[in-house]
Protein backbone atom coordinates (compact mmCIF):
# COMPACT_ATOMS: atom_id res chain seq x y z
CA UNK A 1 0.00 0.00 0.00
CA UNK A 2 1.20 3.36 0.81
CA UNK A 3 4.93 4.02 1.69
CA UNK A 4 5.93 5.29 4.57
CA UNK A 5 7.62 8.45 2.54
CA UNK A 6 4.25 9.39 0.84
CA UNK A 7 3.02 13.33 2.08
CA UNK A 8 0.57 12.07 4.27
CA UNK A 9 0.84 11.93 8.17
CA UNK A 10 1.05 8.78 9.59
CA UNK A 11 -2.35 8.62 10.25
CA UNK A 12 -3.84 9.70 7.56
CA UNK A 13 -1.80 6.54 5.65
CA UNK A 14 -2.93 4.20 7.78
CA UNK A 15 -7.03 5.54 6.67
CA UNK A 16 -5.90 5.42 3.40
CA UNK A 17 -4.37 1.95 3.35
CA UNK A 18 -7.43 1.04 5.32
CA UNK A 19 -9.87 2.23 2.60
CA UNK A 20 -8.27 1.27 -0.61
CA UNK A 21 -6.94 -2.77 1.08
CA UNK A 22 -10.86 -2.91 1.21
CA UNK A 23 -11.75 -1.37 -2.18
CA UNK A 24 -13.01 -3.13 -5.02
CA UNK A 25 -10.87 -3.07 -8.77
CA UNK A 26 -14.13 -0.92 -10.15
CA UNK A 27 -13.54 1.44 -7.00
CA UNK A 28 -10.31 2.02 -7.47
CA UNK A 29 -10.52 3.38 -11.10
CA UNK A 30 -13.49 5.18 -10.31
CA UNK A 31 -11.79 6.99 -7.66
CA UNK A 32 -8.24 8.11 -9.41
CA UNK A 33 -10.70 9.19 -12.31
CA UNK A 34 -12.04 11.59 -9.80
CA UNK A 35 -9.06 12.69 -8.68
CA UNK A 36 -7.71 13.10 -11.65
CA UNK A 37 -10.79 15.64 -12.25
CA UNK A 38 -10.52 17.08 -9.08
CA UNK A 39 -6.84 17.81 -9.58
CA UNK A 40 -7.21 19.28 -12.65
CA UNK A 41 -10.47 21.60 -11.71
CA UNK A 42 -8.29 23.08 -9.07
CA UNK A 43 -5.27 23.79 -10.87
CA UNK A 44 -4.48 27.44 -12.27
CA UNK A 45 -4.72 27.20 -16.16
CA UNK A 46 -3.07 29.61 -18.62
CA UNK A 47 -5.42 32.78 -19.65
CA UNK A 48 -7.20 31.69 -22.75
CA UNK A 49 -4.99 34.11 -25.51
CA UNK A 50 -6.99 36.54 -27.24
CA UNK A 51 -6.10 36.25 -31.05
CA UNK A 52 -3.63 39.38 -32.39
CA UNK A 53 -5.58 41.77 -33.34
CA UNK A 54 -4.81 42.96 -37.10
CA UNK A 55 -2.74 45.47 -37.70
CA UNK A 56 -3.09 47.77 -40.39
CA UNK A 57 -0.14 48.44 -42.26
CA UNK A 58 1.05 52.06 -42.57
CA UNK A 59 3.63 53.83 -43.85
CA UNK A 60 5.12 57.21 -43.63
CA UNK A 61 7.39 58.75 -45.94
CA UNK A 62 9.46 61.90 -44.98
CA UNK A 63 11.29 64.26 -46.60
CA UNK A 64 13.58 66.73 -44.49
CA UNK A 65 16.45 68.69 -44.91
CA UNK A 66 16.16 70.44 -41.11
CA UNK A 67 14.47 67.75 -39.26
CA UNK A 68 11.10 69.12 -38.82
CA UNK A 69 9.50 66.80 -41.06
CA UNK A 70 11.15 63.84 -39.42
CA UNK A 71 10.35 64.47 -36.18
CA UNK A 72 6.35 65.00 -37.33
CA UNK A 73 6.66 61.54 -38.93
CA UNK A 74 7.71 59.73 -35.58
CA UNK A 75 4.73 61.79 -33.99
CA UNK A 76 2.50 60.33 -36.60
CA UNK A 77 4.33 56.57 -36.82
CA UNK A 78 3.46 56.66 -32.45
CA UNK A 79 -0.23 58.10 -33.10
CA UNK A 80 -0.65 55.50 -35.77
CA UNK A 81 0.38 52.88 -33.31
CA UNK A 82 -2.33 53.55 -30.91
CA UNK A 83 -4.98 53.28 -32.81
CA UNK A 84 -4.03 49.52 -34.07
CA UNK A 85 -1.80 50.34 -37.11
CA UNK A 86 1.40 48.83 -38.06
CA UNK A 87 3.29 52.20 -38.49
CA UNK A 88 6.63 52.62 -39.86
CA UNK A 89 9.07 55.63 -40.72
CA UNK A 90 10.63 55.53 -44.50
CA UNK A 91 13.17 58.04 -45.53
CA UNK A 92 13.06 59.75 -49.00
CA UNK A 93 16.48 59.39 -49.03
CA UNK A 94 16.54 55.33 -48.94
CA UNK A 95 13.04 54.85 -51.00
CA UNK A 96 12.57 54.28 -54.87
CA UNK A 97 8.75 55.33 -56.31
CA UNK A 98 8.95 51.15 -57.02
CA UNK A 99 8.92 50.52 -53.27
CA UNK A 100 5.48 52.81 -52.94
CA UNK A 101 3.55 50.94 -55.58
CA UNK A 102 3.32 48.32 -53.29
CA UNK A 103 2.30 50.31 -50.14
CA UNK A 104 -1.90 50.86 -49.24
CA UNK A 105 -1.72 53.48 -47.27
CA UNK A 106 1.08 56.31 -47.20
CA UNK A 107 1.02 59.34 -45.15
CA UNK A 108 3.61 61.74 -46.65
CA UNK A 109 5.56 64.64 -44.85
CA UNK A 110 7.59 66.87 -46.75
CA UNK A 111 9.77 70.03 -46.73
CA UNK A 112 10.39 72.39 -48.99
CA UNK A 113 14.13 73.71 -48.99
CA UNK A 114 14.93 77.26 -50.19
CA UNK A 115 12.70 78.36 -53.40
CA UNK A 116 10.83 75.54 -53.96
CA UNK A 117 13.52 72.78 -53.99
CA UNK A 118 12.95 69.40 -52.32
CA UNK A 119 15.10 68.47 -49.66
CA UNK A 120 18.85 67.69 -50.43
CA UNK A 121 17.68 63.52 -48.70
CA UNK A 122 15.07 63.46 -50.98
CA UNK A 123 15.96 64.79 -54.36
CA UNK A 124 16.74 61.53 -55.92
CA UNK A 125 13.25 60.01 -55.11
CA UNK A 126 12.06 63.64 -55.64
CA UNK A 127 13.43 63.26 -59.43
CA UNK A 128 12.18 59.55 -59.85
CA UNK A 129 8.61 60.23 -58.82
CA UNK A 130 8.92 63.12 -61.38
CA UNK A 131 9.99 61.02 -64.26
CA UNK A 132 8.36 59.73 -67.27
CA UNK A 133 8.65 56.12 -66.15
CA UNK A 134 7.57 56.86 -62.80
CA UNK A 135 5.29 53.32 -61.98
CA UNK A 136 1.77 53.80 -61.59
CA UNK A 137 0.37 54.01 -58.12
CA UNK A 138 -3.60 52.51 -58.20
CA UNK A 139 -3.97 50.78 -54.77
CA UNK A 140 -1.82 53.78 -52.73
CA UNK A 141 -3.89 55.71 -50.55
CA UNK A 142 -2.08 59.14 -49.55
CA UNK A 143 -2.04 62.69 -47.87
CA UNK A 144 0.20 64.92 -47.68
CA UNK A 145 1.84 67.16 -45.29
CA UNK A 146 3.41 70.28 -46.27
CA UNK A 147 5.93 71.93 -44.65
CA UNK A 148 7.21 75.58 -45.78
CA UNK A 149 7.95 78.93 -45.19
CA UNK A 150 5.70 81.50 -46.05
CA UNK A 151 8.45 84.14 -46.64
CA UNK A 152 9.49 82.29 -49.48
CA UNK A 153 7.47 83.18 -52.94
CA UNK A 154 6.77 79.08 -53.45
CA UNK A 155 5.50 78.42 -49.84
CA UNK A 156 5.63 74.26 -49.30
CA UNK A 157 6.17 73.70 -53.64
CA UNK A 158 7.80 70.25 -52.39
CA UNK A 159 4.48 69.34 -50.73
CA UNK A 160 2.48 70.29 -53.26
CA UNK A 161 4.16 68.69 -56.15
CA UNK A 162 4.13 65.63 -54.41
CA UNK A 163 0.65 65.89 -53.76
CA UNK A 164 -0.48 66.24 -57.63
CA UNK A 165 2.39 63.83 -58.66
CA UNK A 166 0.71 61.20 -56.45
CA UNK A 167 -2.85 61.68 -57.75
CA UNK A 168 -1.74 61.81 -61.47
CA UNK A 169 -0.12 58.77 -60.81
CA UNK A 170 -3.38 57.00 -60.15
CA UNK A 171 -3.01 56.99 -56.15
CA UNK A 172 -6.58 57.83 -54.28
CA UNK A 173 -6.33 61.15 -51.68
CA UNK A 174 -8.07 60.61 -48.58
CA UNK A 175 -7.41 63.67 -46.94
CA UNK A 176 -6.61 67.03 -48.58
CA UNK A 177 -2.93 68.76 -48.10
CA UNK A 178 -2.32 70.96 -45.04
CA UNK A 179 0.57 73.26 -45.75
CA UNK A 180 2.16 74.15 -42.59
CA UNK A 181 4.50 77.80 -41.68
CA UNK A 182 7.00 78.02 -39.30
CA UNK A 183 4.60 77.40 -36.54
CA UNK A 184 3.65 74.03 -38.01
CA UNK A 185 3.10 72.17 -34.18
CA UNK A 186 -0.56 72.72 -33.87
CA UNK A 187 -2.02 72.46 -37.83
CA UNK A 188 0.11 69.28 -38.18
CA UNK A 189 -0.79 67.70 -34.83
CA UNK A 190 -4.26 68.38 -36.58
CA UNK A 191 -3.49 66.67 -39.69
CA UNK A 192 -2.05 63.67 -38.32
CA UNK A 193 -5.14 63.10 -35.99
CA UNK A 194 -7.76 63.73 -38.64
CA UNK A 195 -5.80 61.99 -41.60
CA UNK A 196 -5.15 58.89 -39.24
CA UNK A 197 -9.09 58.91 -38.37
CA UNK A 198 -10.26 58.74 -41.69
CA UNK A 199 -7.77 55.99 -42.88
CA UNK A 200 -9.09 54.05 -39.39
CA UNK A 201 -12.36 54.54 -40.97
CA UNK A 202 -11.30 53.26 -44.35
CA UNK A 203 -9.75 49.70 -43.43
CA UNK A 204 -12.44 49.46 -39.99
CA UNK A 205 -11.35 49.07 -36.84
CA UNK A 206 -8.43 46.19 -35.69
CA UNK A 207 -10.18 42.73 -34.97
CA UNK A 208 -11.29 41.58 -31.63
CA UNK A 209 -8.52 41.67 -28.78
CA UNK A 210 -6.53 44.27 -26.99
CA UNK A 211 -3.92 46.56 -29.31
CA UNK A 212 -1.29 47.36 -27.20
CA UNK A 213 1.28 49.79 -28.53
CA UNK A 214 4.52 49.48 -27.34
CA UNK A 215 7.19 52.24 -28.43
CA UNK A 216 10.14 50.70 -28.92
CA UNK A 217 12.09 53.63 -30.96
CA UNK A 218 15.15 54.34 -29.09
CA UNK A 219 14.25 57.92 -27.23
CA UNK A 220 16.35 61.38 -28.67
CA UNK A 221 19.51 61.97 -26.84
CA UNK A 222 19.40 65.50 -25.29
CA UNK A 223 15.75 66.18 -26.00
CA UNK A 224 15.19 66.38 -22.00
CA UNK A 225 11.67 67.75 -22.03
CA UNK A 226 12.27 71.11 -23.51
CA UNK A 227 11.01 72.54 -27.14
CA UNK A 228 9.94 75.87 -28.52
CA UNK A 229 7.23 76.08 -26.30
CA UNK A 230 8.75 75.36 -23.18
CA UNK A 231 12.36 76.25 -23.21
CA UNK A 232 15.16 75.65 -21.01
CA UNK A 233 16.61 79.35 -19.55
CA UNK A 234 20.17 79.26 -20.44
CA UNK A 235 22.77 81.65 -18.48
CA UNK A 236 25.20 83.29 -21.11
CA UNK A 237 28.31 83.18 -18.95
CA UNK A 238 30.62 84.71 -21.96
CA UNK A 239 30.08 86.52 -24.61
CA UNK A 240 33.38 87.16 -27.11
CA UNK A 241 33.76 89.63 -29.65
CA UNK A 242 35.59 87.26 -32.44
CA UNK A 243 36.13 89.64 -35.20
CA UNK A 244 38.48 92.14 -35.13
CA UNK A 245 37.57 96.17 -34.41
CA UNK A 246 37.86 96.64 -37.94
CA UNK A 247 36.24 93.94 -39.43
CA UNK A 248 33.28 94.65 -41.68
CA UNK A 249 31.95 91.37 -40.00
CA UNK A 250 30.74 91.20 -36.31
CA UNK A 251 31.01 87.66 -34.51
CA UNK A 252 30.25 86.59 -31.70
CA UNK A 253 31.35 83.81 -29.18
CA UNK A 254 28.55 83.17 -26.75
CA UNK A 255 29.24 80.19 -24.00
CA UNK A 256 25.73 78.97 -22.41
CA UNK A 257 25.32 77.34 -18.67
CA UNK A 258 23.17 74.21 -19.71
CA UNK A 259 23.52 73.02 -16.05
CA UNK A 260 20.79 71.37 -14.72
CA UNK A 261 18.97 71.65 -17.94
CA UNK A 262 19.60 67.36 -18.79
CA UNK A 263 20.34 68.53 -22.58
CA UNK A 264 22.75 66.00 -23.98
CA UNK A 265 23.69 67.01 -27.24
CA UNK A 266 26.18 65.51 -29.93
CA UNK A 267 28.97 67.47 -32.19
CA UNK A 268 26.54 68.96 -35.15
CA UNK A 269 23.49 69.42 -33.28
CA UNK A 270 21.79 72.71 -33.31
CA UNK A 271 20.57 74.81 -30.55
CA UNK A 272 17.46 76.96 -30.69
CA UNK A 273 17.24 80.35 -29.54
CA UNK A 274 13.45 82.30 -28.95
CA UNK A 275 15.06 85.69 -29.68
CA UNK A 276 13.01 89.06 -28.61
CA UNK A 277 12.33 91.77 -31.39
CA UNK A 278 14.17 95.27 -31.15
CA UNK A 279 12.06 97.61 -28.71
CA UNK A 280 12.95 100.60 -31.40
CA UNK A 281 11.20 98.69 -34.68
CA UNK A 282 8.51 97.73 -32.30
CA UNK A 283 7.77 101.30 -31.00
CA UNK A 284 8.09 102.47 -35.08
CA UNK A 285 5.23 99.71 -35.95
CA UNK A 286 2.93 101.07 -33.12
CA UNK A 287 3.63 104.42 -34.06
CA UNK A 288 2.40 103.72 -37.83
CA UNK A 289 -0.61 102.20 -36.97
CA UNK A 290 -1.40 104.26 -34.06
CA UNK A 291 -1.46 101.95 -31.65
CA UNK A 292 1.46 103.58 -29.63
CA UNK A 293 -0.30 103.91 -26.13
CA UNK A 294 -1.31 99.54 -26.11
CA UNK A 295 1.47 98.83 -23.58
CA UNK A 296 0.47 95.28 -23.12
CA UNK A 297 0.86 94.61 -27.08
CA UNK A 298 4.45 96.37 -26.72
CA UNK A 299 5.21 93.64 -24.61
CA UNK A 300 3.79 90.95 -27.12
CA UNK A 301 5.07 92.60 -29.94
CA UNK A 302 8.82 92.29 -28.81
CA UNK A 303 7.91 88.54 -27.48
CA UNK A 304 5.88 86.81 -29.31
CA UNK A 305 5.62 87.91 -33.17
CA UNK A 306 7.30 88.42 -36.04
CA UNK A 307 7.83 92.01 -37.15
CA UNK A 308 10.05 91.77 -39.96
CA UNK A 309 9.02 89.31 -42.21
CA UNK A 310 6.47 90.21 -44.38
CA UNK A 311 3.93 87.04 -45.61
CA UNK A 312 1.27 88.80 -47.66
CA UNK A 313 0.87 91.03 -50.40
CA UNK A 314 1.82 93.24 -51.81
CA UNK A 315 5.10 92.10 -51.74
CA UNK A 316 7.94 94.53 -52.65
CA UNK A 317 11.64 93.09 -52.84
CA UNK A 318 13.00 93.57 -49.47
CA UNK A 319 10.01 95.30 -47.76
CA UNK A 320 9.11 93.73 -44.15
CA UNK A 321 6.10 94.83 -42.20
CA UNK A 322 7.15 98.54 -41.17
CA UNK A 323 7.59 99.24 -44.72
CA UNK A 324 4.05 98.25 -45.50
CA UNK A 325 2.76 100.31 -42.84
CA UNK A 326 4.05 103.27 -43.25
CA UNK A 327 3.51 103.12 -47.16
CA UNK A 328 -0.11 103.05 -46.21
CA UNK A 329 -0.30 105.01 -42.75
CA UNK A 330 -3.51 104.62 -40.87
CA UNK A 331 -5.01 103.25 -37.89
CA UNK A 332 -5.94 99.87 -37.26
CA UNK A 333 -6.90 97.61 -34.22
CA UNK A 334 -4.89 95.17 -32.30
CA UNK A 335 -6.74 92.30 -34.30
CA UNK A 336 -6.28 93.75 -37.65
CA UNK A 337 -2.37 94.43 -36.49
CA UNK A 338 -1.69 91.05 -35.65
CA UNK A 339 -3.36 88.94 -38.33
CA UNK A 340 -0.94 90.87 -40.27
CA UNK A 341 1.65 88.66 -38.55
CA UNK A 342 3.12 85.06 -37.30
CA UNK A 343 4.30 83.61 -34.54
CA UNK A 344 8.15 84.80 -33.51
CA UNK A 345 10.13 81.45 -34.33
CA UNK A 346 13.22 80.38 -33.21
CA UNK A 347 16.64 81.19 -34.62
CA UNK A 348 18.71 77.86 -34.53
CA UNK A 349 22.61 77.77 -34.14
CA UNK A 350 25.12 74.97 -34.68
CA UNK A 351 26.70 74.37 -31.48
CA UNK A 352 30.50 75.13 -31.82
CA UNK A 353 31.36 72.97 -28.80
CA UNK A 354 31.90 68.92 -27.72
CA UNK A 355 30.15 68.09 -23.64
CA UNK A 356 33.30 65.95 -23.72
CA UNK A 357 35.60 69.07 -23.79
CA UNK A 358 32.88 71.32 -21.70
CA UNK A 359 30.31 69.18 -20.03
CA UNK A 360 27.03 71.29 -19.19
CA UNK A 361 28.18 73.95 -21.57
CA UNK A 362 26.88 75.07 -25.06
CA UNK A 363 29.01 77.32 -26.98
CA UNK A 364 27.71 79.17 -30.45
CA UNK A 365 29.29 81.22 -32.87
CA UNK A 366 26.90 84.24 -34.17
CA UNK A 367 27.70 86.73 -36.95
CA UNK A 368 25.27 89.67 -36.35
CA UNK A 369 23.24 90.96 -39.46
CA UNK A 370 22.88 94.43 -40.58
CA UNK A 371 22.47 95.53 -43.95
CA UNK A 372 20.19 98.47 -45.32
CA UNK A 373 16.89 97.98 -47.85
CA UNK A 374 14.66 101.16 -49.15
CA UNK A 375 16.81 103.68 -47.08
CA UNK A 376 16.39 101.41 -43.67
CA UNK A 377 18.83 99.56 -41.12
CA UNK A 378 18.00 96.10 -41.01
CA UNK A 379 18.78 94.28 -38.07
CA UNK A 380 18.56 90.08 -37.43
CA UNK A 381 16.25 89.57 -35.34
CA UNK A 382 18.13 87.08 -32.98
CA UNK A 383 22.19 87.78 -33.78
CA UNK A 384 21.27 91.43 -32.54
CA UNK A 385 19.99 90.95 -29.67
CA UNK A 386 22.62 88.83 -28.67
CA UNK A 387 25.01 90.89 -30.12
CA UNK A 388 23.34 94.30 -28.90
CA UNK A 389 20.83 94.06 -25.61
CA UNK A 390 22.04 90.58 -24.37
CA UNK A 391 25.39 90.67 -21.71
CA UNK A 392 26.95 87.83 -19.45
CA UNK A 393 24.68 86.84 -16.32
CA UNK A 394 21.71 87.34 -18.55
CA UNK A 395 19.13 83.85 -19.60
CA UNK A 396 17.69 83.24 -23.00
CA UNK A 397 15.47 80.66 -23.60
CA UNK A 398 17.35 77.45 -25.41
CA UNK A 399 16.07 73.95 -26.61
CA UNK A 400 18.17 71.25 -28.39
CA UNK A 401 17.69 70.45 -32.47
CA UNK A 402 19.42 67.64 -33.23
CA UNK A 403 20.54 66.74 -36.50
CA UNK A 404 21.33 62.84 -37.32
CA UNK A 405 22.52 63.68 -40.52
CA UNK A 406 25.26 65.85 -39.69
CA UNK A 407 27.39 63.49 -37.33
CA UNK A 408 30.70 62.56 -37.31
CA UNK A 409 31.90 59.35 -38.78
CA UNK A 410 31.10 56.50 -36.35
CA UNK A 411 34.93 54.94 -37.12
CA UNK A 412 37.03 57.40 -35.02
CA UNK A 413 39.41 56.05 -37.67
CA UNK A 414 37.95 57.63 -41.20
CA UNK A 415 39.18 61.06 -42.78
CA UNK A 416 37.23 64.01 -42.54
CA UNK A 417 37.18 66.73 -44.57
CA UNK A 418 35.37 69.88 -42.80
CA UNK A 419 34.59 72.98 -45.49
CA UNK A 420 32.97 75.45 -43.05
CA UNK A 421 33.26 79.28 -44.29
CA UNK A 422 32.21 81.75 -41.53
CA UNK A 423 30.13 81.18 -38.93
CA UNK A 424 30.08 77.47 -41.41
CA UNK A 425 33.41 77.10 -39.04
CA UNK A 426 30.75 76.22 -35.54
CA UNK A 427 30.10 72.14 -35.70
CA UNK A 428 33.75 71.96 -37.29
CA UNK A 429 34.59 73.04 -33.62
CA UNK A 430 32.44 70.80 -31.73
CA UNK A 431 33.99 67.68 -34.52
CA UNK A 432 37.42 68.59 -33.46
CA UNK A 433 36.94 69.09 -29.59
CA UNK A 434 34.95 65.46 -29.87
CA UNK A 435 37.62 63.90 -31.80
CA UNK A 436 40.43 65.45 -29.63
CA UNK A 437 38.81 63.99 -26.98
CA UNK A 438 38.19 60.22 -27.38
CA UNK A 439 41.62 60.06 -29.46
CA UNK A 440 40.52 59.50 -32.56
CA UNK A 441 43.26 58.35 -34.98
CA UNK A 442 41.20 60.03 -38.28
CA UNK A 443 43.20 62.60 -40.06
CA UNK A 444 41.00 65.70 -40.10
CA UNK A 445 41.25 68.75 -42.58
CA UNK A 446 39.21 71.93 -42.32
CA UNK A 447 38.86 74.50 -45.02
CA UNK A 448 37.98 77.76 -44.04
CA UNK A 449 36.96 81.09 -45.49
CA UNK A 450 36.28 84.69 -44.43
CA UNK A 451 37.39 88.09 -45.37
CA UNK A 452 40.38 89.27 -44.38
CA UNK A 453 43.16 87.36 -42.48
CA UNK A 454 43.79 89.89 -40.02
CA UNK A 455 40.08 90.76 -38.55
CA UNK A 456 38.38 87.46 -39.13
CA UNK A 457 40.07 84.41 -38.97
CA UNK A 458 37.69 82.53 -36.48
CA UNK A 459 39.61 80.68 -33.43
CA UNK A 460 42.57 81.15 -35.35
CA UNK A 461 44.83 80.22 -32.38
CA UNK A 462 42.88 76.88 -31.16
CA UNK A 463 42.71 75.58 -35.08
CA UNK A 464 46.75 76.85 -35.09
CA UNK A 465 47.09 74.71 -31.58
CA UNK A 466 44.96 71.63 -32.96
CA UNK A 467 47.47 71.93 -35.71
CA UNK A 468 50.70 71.81 -33.77
CA UNK A 469 49.26 68.63 -31.66
CA UNK A 470 48.50 67.01 -35.04
CA UNK A 471 44.90 66.89 -34.33
CA UNK A 472 43.76 68.84 -37.11
CA UNK A 473 45.67 67.56 -40.16
CA UNK A 474 45.52 70.29 -42.66
CA UNK A 475 44.31 73.64 -42.91
CA UNK A 476 43.67 75.36 -45.83
CA UNK A 477 41.99 79.24 -45.83
CA UNK A 478 40.52 81.70 -48.47
CA UNK A 479 40.18 85.16 -47.22
CA UNK A 480 38.16 86.67 -49.58
CA UNK A 481 39.36 90.67 -49.20
CA UNK A 482 43.01 90.38 -49.02
CA UNK A 483 43.83 90.32 -52.67
CA UNK A 484 42.19 91.97 -55.75
CA UNK A 485 40.52 88.98 -56.78
CA UNK A 486 38.08 87.22 -54.59
CA UNK A 487 39.10 84.09 -53.17
CA UNK A 488 37.02 81.71 -51.65
CA UNK A 489 36.62 78.07 -50.53
CA UNK A 490 35.74 76.55 -53.62
CA UNK A 491 39.39 78.25 -54.71
CA UNK A 492 41.13 76.42 -52.17
CA UNK A 493 39.52 73.22 -52.79
CA UNK A 494 40.46 73.64 -56.59
CA UNK A 495 43.77 74.25 -55.97
CA UNK A 496 44.63 71.20 -53.32
CA UNK A 497 42.10 69.05 -56.02
CA UNK A 498 45.17 65.93 -56.04
CA UNK A 499 44.83 66.39 -52.33
CA UNK A 500 41.11 66.18 -52.15
CA UNK A 501 40.92 63.66 -54.38
CA UNK A 502 43.49 61.49 -52.44
CA UNK A 503 41.65 61.72 -48.85
CA UNK A 504 38.31 60.62 -50.73
CA UNK A 505 40.05 57.79 -52.30
CA UNK A 506 41.03 56.48 -48.64
CA UNK A 507 37.66 56.58 -47.29
CA UNK A 508 37.03 60.43 -46.32
CA UNK A 509 33.75 61.77 -45.39
CA UNK A 510 33.25 65.43 -46.92
CA UNK A 511 31.38 67.86 -44.71
CA UNK A 512 29.92 71.34 -45.79
CA UNK A 513 28.45 73.88 -43.43
CA UNK A 514 27.10 77.76 -44.12
CA UNK A 515 25.22 79.71 -46.36
CA UNK A 516 23.19 77.88 -49.13
CA UNK A 517 22.56 80.45 -51.71
CA UNK A 518 25.96 80.80 -52.96
CA UNK A 519 28.42 78.77 -51.62
CA UNK A 520 27.27 75.48 -50.70
CA UNK A 521 26.08 75.69 -54.53
CA UNK A 522 29.43 76.87 -55.23
CA UNK A 523 31.01 74.38 -53.24
CA UNK A 524 28.89 71.48 -54.78
CA UNK A 525 30.06 72.45 -58.33
CA UNK A 526 33.93 72.51 -57.47
CA UNK A 527 33.23 68.61 -55.91
CA UNK A 528 31.55 67.61 -58.54
CA UNK A 529 34.60 68.84 -60.89
CA UNK A 530 37.50 67.28 -58.73
CA UNK A 531 35.77 63.87 -58.02
CA UNK A 532 32.62 63.38 -60.93
CA UNK A 533 29.47 64.44 -60.67
CA UNK A 534 28.54 60.33 -60.04
CA UNK A 535 31.05 59.95 -57.94
CA UNK A 536 30.10 62.73 -55.82
CA UNK A 537 26.53 61.44 -55.45
CA UNK A 538 27.44 57.83 -54.36
CA UNK A 539 29.36 59.86 -51.37
CA UNK A 540 25.98 61.15 -51.00
CA UNK A 541 24.35 57.84 -50.59
CA UNK A 542 27.17 56.23 -48.82
CA UNK A 543 26.83 58.82 -46.25
CA UNK A 544 30.50 60.68 -46.60
CA UNK A 545 28.86 63.90 -48.35
CA UNK A 546 27.08 65.49 -45.93
CA UNK A 547 25.88 69.18 -45.58
CA UNK A 548 24.09 71.78 -43.18
CA UNK A 549 23.36 74.59 -45.06
CA UNK A 550 20.85 77.37 -44.57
Amino acid sequence: MLPETAPFPADQIVALNRIISGSSAEQRTWLSGFLAGYQAANTPQPATVAPPARRVPLTILFGTESGNAEMLADVARKAAGKLGFAARLLDMADATPAQIAGIQNLLVIASTWGEGDPPQRAADFFAALMADDAPRLENVRYAVLALGDRAYAKFCETGRLFDERFAALGARRVAERVECDLDYEAPAGAWIDGTLGVLQAEVGEPEAGAVIHVDFARPTTGVSGWNRTRPFEAEITERIRLSGSRSTSDTWHVELSLEGSGIEYEPGDSLGFIPRNDPALVDAVLDATGLAANASLRTRLIEQYDITTLTRSPRVEGWQVIDLLESDRRRMSEEELLSLLRPLAPRYYSIASSRKAVPDEAHLLIASVRYEAHGRARHGVASVDVAERRKSGDRIPVFLKPNTHFRLPADPDRPIIMIGPGTGVAPFRAFMQERDAIGARGRNWLVFGHRNYTHDFLYQLEWQDLLKRGVLTRLDVAFSRDQPEKRYVQHALLDARRELFAWVQEGAAIYVCGDANAMAKDVHATLQQVLGADALDVLRREGRYLRDVY
